[in-house]
């Protein structure tokens, strides 16, 4: 119902997708609104843009909360936010509010890969905990990919992959790692060759080897 002074409902809509980023970097939501609202009774020109950039304005809050790859859920989200009630504002009135959420191709290709990516690190690093941290489960897995008897030099070459994967992980890479960052504490070359044999000196003691010195290395 509307009172006699009252202005006439209208029905704005978007010529183009408006673009709201999501919580997955790098890919947006498409978004195309339909807005049914009632101007006041004060005069303003391109009230339409107003009210399109004041919406938008608010979506963007809530889209910012949710992944690409949960469109349906954002949207729903979406939907009860413009839905709840609007502050009132001097030039018009919000009387119903939809967006519709979609990808654009370029994003669901990305979106697609990304995907993929995080699939691939995933099981790589369930591999690395399960299997090849495990000399032994190599040559079982071998087995059960390819059946038959594995001859004896690739059983011992698969359990030398799998030892020295292990091996670097638990000592190397861990040694590597400090040997860099307290070359790193050093901006004259000398004093950093110093640091990182004093670092050498120190396994090898631990080791019951002899330290290295400095014309050993040099």
């Amino acid at each position: 119902m509307r009172w006699p002074w009252q202005r006439a409902e209208r029905t704005t809509t978007c010529p183009l997708p408006r673009l709201l980023a999501s919580a997955t970097p790098g890919i947006p939501f498409e978004a195309v609104y339909t807005l049914h609202w009632r101007p006041t009774l004060r005069r303003r020109s391109n009230l339409d843009d107003l009210v399109r950039a004041d919406i938008h304005q608010k979506a963007t809050e809530t889209a910012a909360r949710w992944d690409a790859a949960d469109l349906p859920a954002a949207q729903d989200a979406l939907n009860a936010s413009l839905s709840s009630p609007h502050e009132g504002h001097r030039h018009y009135r919000i009387l119903a509010a939809q967006a519709v959420l979609r990808l654009s191709p370029e994003s669901r290709e990305r979106l697609a890969q990304r995907t993929a990516d995080t699939e691939r690190v995933r099981r790589l690093q369930f591999l690395k905990t399960h299997l090849y941290d495990h000399p032994g489960l190599v040559v079982l897995d071998r087995l059960e990919r390819h059946p038959g008897r594995l001859p004896d030099e690739e059983t011992a070459a698969l359990q030398r992959l799998a030892r020295t994967i292990k091996g670097c992980d638990q000592w190397w890479y861990p040694l590597l790692e400090q040997w860099e960052q307290l070359g790193d504490g050093f901006s004259d070359t000398d004093k950093q060759q110093r640091a990182m044999l004093a670092l050498l000196n120190s396994v090898a003691a631990l080791n019951g080897t002899a330290p290295t010195t400095q014309s050993h290395a040099n």
